[in-house]
């Protein structure tokens, strides 16, 4: 191909990416950024999207036990063993149009240019578009990836929906599951199937746009515990009439609390250690709370995360101490509701080699990061799958509508990935 063909090439390529992320767009808008609710209608249009996409480029595609899309060449619909490049097409409520998506039309993209240039891929490559890894709707979180591993939880299935109530079970159900499988533990997909599982994502933070690098290969996925709402209970009273030593404040109990565990985070920070701290929910009862009332009661969630299992345990141990603790000190009770937990995972280093010789092969300068945010690499990597991510340049964020990728640094990462799979191609 002349240069002026490949340039041609990757501009249509280009454009091609941009439209669809703008046809997913229309399709998820809300009031501000994109919702693309876990197991809901627009999550199931847009797969139906994608299907029509890839069945309209002449490529196989199918639905798994998860009713998650699988796409690849039609050379390799029938592959018994196959390296897996994918994400999740779910969005937080209000989100950016980015995370998740981006892994998923990499995905398709490598595809689509395979099929333009009629290459193959060293190994067997399919594609997955899955549903429910944020936890924003239900609690649990990497619902799609945990269902084909076998390790989705009853307790996690139980979880209720945000809006209306019904368990995630039910939802899963709704959306055309049979359930049995999943209930029992049973693996969807086998892991000694999957060769390699691949994920391209926008990063969560600001090392990329800092360093001015348009990608980077992952190293590791924090860990995390979470508790979607704790709940303090104290004594409601006049907020003049109540003397301190008398009161049962359960919004001074929970600053004290999350108070100490910043102080904790701090010394671990200070030494070395990874840690992170976040308490993004907290309210009182609407119904009840007055400017001039004590609460009765204030809940709030916590999420904790860290890249080392030691911390991870040792922040447990600690949170029920000084909740222990400042229950006594502040009269008050603090109910933690149900855990959702998920280990630490290191990415496989011959993967992670491998991406970073094909991202230098590409003309970019390889660089290794760690990931703070958690994502369905984590579960496949924990299921002895040898897994890698490849990270985007994004300004402002994610989980937010203001999600600032550009295209041609995913066109970067989709290469990355690309150069890889092709290594060693087959005639």
């Amino acid at each position: 191909m002349t240069q002026c063909a490949v340039g041609h090439a990757a501009a249509a390529e280009h454009q091609q990416a941009a439209e669809i992320f703008s046809a997913v767009y229309r399709m998820s808008r809300d009031r501000a950024g994109v919702s693309r609710p876990a197991y809901s209608e627009t999550e199931t249009a847009v797969l139906k999207f994608l299907e029509e996409l890839a069945v309209h480029a002449g490529l196989s595609t199918a639905y798994d036990a998860g009713q998650n899309l699988v796409m690849s060449l039609p050379e390799d619909a029938g592959a018994e063993q196959f390296v897996l490049v994918g994400s999740h097409v779910d969005s937080v409520p209000m989100g950016g149009n980015y995370d998740g998506m981006a892994g998923v039309i990499a995905g398709v993209m490598c595809l689509l240019r395979a099929k333009a240039r009629g290459e193959r891929f060293a190994r067997s490559l399919k594609v997955i578009a899955m549903r429910g890894e944020e936890s924003a709707w239900f609690g649990p979180c990497y619902i799609a990836s945990k269902a084909l591993m076998g390790v989705l939880s009853r307790e996690e299935l139980a979880a209720p929906h945000k809006g209306d109530g019904r368990s995630l079970d039910t939802h899963m159900e709704g959306a055309g599951i049979e359930m049995a499988p999943i209930r029992s533990g049973v693996p969807l997909m086998k892991a000694g199937d999957i060769l390699e599982y691949i994920e391209l994502h926008i990063e969560q933070g600001p090392l990329l746009i800092g360093k001015d690098r348009p990608a980077a290969i992952v190293s590791g996925i924090r860990g995390n515990f979470r508790y979607k709402a704790i709940r303090c209970t104290g004594e409601a009273g006049h907020s003049g009439a109540v003397p301190r030593a008398f009161r049962k404040d359960p919004v001074l109990a929970m600053s004290d609390l999350l108070t100490r565990l910043d102080e904790a985070w701090l010394s671990i920070v200070q030494k070395g250690g990874d840690l992170v701290v976040t308490s993004g929910v907290v309210h009182t009862d609407s119904e009840t709370n007055a400017m001039s009332r004590i609460p009765d009661q204030v809940d709030f969630s916590l999420d904790i995360r860290s890249q080392d299992p030691e911390t991870l345990r040792g922040m447990r141990q600690l949170l029920a101490d000084e909740m222990a603790q400042i229950s006594h000190e502040r009269k008050v009770t603090f109910a933690t509701g149900s855990l959702n937990a998920t280990a630490p995972a290191r990415m496989s280093q011959s993967v992670v080699d491998g991406l970073s010789a094909a991202m230098e092969r590409i003309g970019l300068a390889p660089m290794v990061m760690a990931s703070g945010g958690g994502h369905d690499a984590a579960v496949f990597a924990n299921a002895g799958v040898p897994s890698a991510m490849v990270f985007v340049r994004n300004q402002n964020g994610s989980h937010n509508p203001d999600e600032a990728m550009e295209i041609d640094d995913f066109m970067a990462g989709t290469s990355i990935i690309y150069e890889y799979l092709r290594g060693g191609a087959r005639a």
